[in-house]
């Protein structure tokens, strides 16, 4: 943890600098909240003209407040924000929020303002928070340090990082109505020091903060992010909003890989490879931080549900599946226990629907049934309005009877008038509660995703790689066999004549391919040739293909064709590699050959891999899966194709020159798989001569 942000929540004293008397003023919002909020610490107020204000002496200068101060917070003219934090660095402050506006977001001017104020912090050693933010509040220091419209948010175990201040405002509000609260809040706003990184360990270091969500419009450094939050999510779960997820990224014309991988395929990549949850809405969002926060994590995916209607529980039936978790099968003690308390019409089976006219006493006991068969992981409670009892009274019983278990029950409580003392009483037990089943099911899901996560091996045993600290001069087949990929040979013929030497020395059967840089897809064109048994048919196969391409495309450079060994059949997938501008190697693995953009059956991961890693994107994907087999598809060596994807990802981790990998087709035989065809690209054209390579170099 950086010591030097702790000031932005727990400071031993506080200036505002701009303090304002006027109430239509932020100056003076700040100043009330502060006040409000139950602040112990020191607070001094700093203006052009002296006065008083919530009875506390408004000062003219700086220099003149007496200690402590750590923090100042900054609500000035943007002109003279530089000044103002040359003052703070020679009083001995070292955390500033700027919350004026007109900065980096207010145009060309205003960035060059930006960047005199960071400037003038590093040469004083003051962490900028903003500018452009509405500040940081600490609900258990207390400490409010924002112009938001009171009361400041209720207690609570989420801590919140959000690079918009109006959402982060738009969701305290939301959240009162909601019954959570809040540990830490900031408000990151142009980040022009402090980013998301950064904040990161100090809510995780602080013990009050049980699960931290992230409202995030960019990332400040990629590499950075992945490493913090890798370490972070070990002990305490993160989950992310992360918005502009369809905006088109850079894509590579030259290679699939390049194509399919969009900027935010590698957000997925990222999060997942940190173990970062990501949400699709604000509302998913804070429905699993709030089952995060309060619920035990289960030790399966087993779901009971209890309900007293049949339509909701085939709603949360089919929820569940959809979030990939199972209806819990249930012991014949359990079906005994629940026949002996409910009505002959009642169904006892999974979901278990004890009829409209369940009462309090038959919800609890069901649900104490349910929660004691092993089998069971984790239960749903639906309760719509009880025609002929209150819902509170229903809550009362059930709060007793979760709070024997240290397994996870979430409720679906249906309605709104006649279930909110019900609500009341569910949130005063910190129990979750979701208006209907599919939000329910959801909440359910992201446990279970996050139990995974605490369960997952930390190391890789094995797949170790000898990697090169240079590769220039190697051909594409060579690097390949460096790093243990096997590759079919290949070689570039100029010529029939040539083509017929390479040809016997590989042994036939061979495979002939154009060579040219102008073209990429060369089964696209009848650039192909397979099986190819004897010199008559090299010599007849060179001669044709080239007068075929030359004459359907005359300006096209043609340096002859490429002879390869001819590889058994089996199965063909796509391994490969881009390289994402904020994040490294992104590793792309799905189903290979000419298919691949059609079928677009492909899965992502942020490399170096592990094991698990890969096994997790080849679950991902019908290429992955029927690699064991299928129908009248034999079962290949998925072993091999997990070694591939490993030191793939940690060639594409030595070399960053590289730019883009890509095997297509990785022929998967049943024991081993060799690369077909192997396309590189750098990032700049390396000192090394062309051996002929089937490989695009740029």
């Amino acid at each position: 943890m950086q010591l030097t942000l702790l000031p932005f929540f727990q400071p031993k004293g506080v200036v505002i600098i701009g303090i304002s008397t006027s109430p239509e003023k932020l100056g003076y919002g700040v100043t009330r909240n502060l006040i409000q909020s139950g602040y112990k610490g020191a607070i001094h107020l700093v203006a052009q003209k002296s006065g008083e204000v919530f009875g506390k002496k408004i000062h003219t200068s700086l220099q003149e407040i007496p200690d402590p101060v750590e923090l100042a917070i900054l609500i000035i003219p943007t002109q003279v924000t530089p000044q103002a934090i040359e003052d703070c660095g020679r009083r001995g402050i070292q955390a500033a929020v700027i919350v004026s506006a007109g900065f980096r977001e207010a145009g060309e001017e205003g960035a060059k303002l930006e960047q005199e104020c960071i400037k003038v912090a590093q040469k004083h050693g003051v962490r900028l928070l903003g500018p452009n933010c509405i500040g940081t509040i600490d609900t258990h220091s207390p400490l409010d340090t924002t112009f938001l419209q009171p009361p400041m948010p209720e207690q609570g175990g989420i801590g919140f990082i959000s690079h918009s201040g109006a959402f982060a405002a738009a969701i305290i509000d939301w959240a009162r109505g909601q019954g959570f609260g809040f540990s830490r809040i900031v408000s990151l706003g142009n980040q022009a020091d402090v980013n998301e990184t950064d904040m990161l360990p100090m809510l995780s270091n602080d013990i009050s903060t049980k699960v931290i969500v992230m409202y995030m419009e960019s990332i400040s450094n990629g590499k950075r992010f992945v490493q913090t939050a890798s370490e972070i999510t070990k002990h305490k779960p993160v989950i992310a909003l992360k918005v502009g997820r369809f905006e088109a990224g850079q894509k590579a014309a030259a290679s699939h890989t390049g194509a399919l991988a969009a900027s935010d395929t590698a957000f997925d990549a990222a999060f997942e490879k940190a173990g970062v949850l990501r949400a699709e809405t604000a509302e998913q969002m804070f429905d699993w931080a709030r089952a995060l926060e309060n619920c035990p994590l289960p030790k399966g995916n087993k779901i009971g549900i209890l309900t007293n209607a049949g339509g909701p529980g085939v709603i949360a039936a089919d929820s569940l599946e959809h979030h990939g978790l199972v209806l819990a099968q249930l012991a014949d003690t359990t079906l005994q226990a629940l026949s002996a308390i409910l009505p002959p019409a009642a169904n006892i089976h999974n979901p278990v629907d004890m009829l409209a006219s369940a009462s309090p006493s038959q919800y609890a006991e069901c649900l104490n049934i349910l929660l004691q068969d092993k089998g069971v992981d984790g239960v749903m409670v639906i309760l719509p309005p009880p025609p002929m009892f209150k819902a509170e009274e229903v809550a009362k019983t059930v709060n007793e009877v979760v709070s024997k278990f240290e397994k996870p029950v979430v409720i679906a409580l249906m309605g709104l008038t006649l279930v909110e003392d019900a609500r009341n009483k569910f949130q005063e037990m910190l129990i979750p509660t979701y208006p209907f089943p599919e939000r329910a099911a959801s909440a359910l899901a992201v446990l279970v995703k996050r139990a995974l996560h605490d369960r997952r091996p930390t190391m890789d045993d094995g797949f170790l790689v000898n990697g090169l600290s240079s590769i220039v001069g190697l051909s594409t087949d060579e690097l390949m066999q460096t790093y243990g990929i096997p590759a079919a040979p290949i070689k570039l013929a100029h010529d029939e004549y040539e083509a017929i030497q390479i040809a016997n020395e590989f042994g036939y059967p061979v495979v002939m391919k154009i060579a040219s840089p102008d073209i990429f897809h060369k089964s696209d064109v009848g650039g192909v040739l397979l099986n190819l048994k004897d010199a008559q048919s090299v010599s007849a196969g060179f001669i044709q293909m080239v007068k075929n391409i030359a004459t359907l495309f005359p300006p096209i450079r043609i340096d002859g064709v490429h002879i390869q060994r001819q590889i058994p059949e089996g199965q063909e997938v796509i391994v490969g590699m881009v390289r994402d501008p904020q994040f490294g190697p992104l590793m792309m693995f799905g189903s290979g050959g000419v298919e691949v953009e059609g079928l677009k059956d492909v899965a992502f991961a942020l490399g170096p891999l592990e094991q698990a890693e890969a096994e997790g994107m080849m679950r991902k994907t019908w290429a992955g899966r029927k690699l064991k087999g299928f129908r009248s598809i034999p079962p290949v060596d998925e072993e091999a194709v997990k070694d591939v994807l490993i030191k793939l990802s940690q060639l594409a981790k030595d070399h960053e020159e590289i730019k883009e990998i890509e095997i297509n087709p990785l022929r998967v035989l049943a024991k081993g798989a060799v690369a077909v065809d192997v396309r590189i690209k750098f990032d700049a054209r390396p000192p090394t001569i062309d051996r002929g390579l089937p490989s695009v170099v740029e």
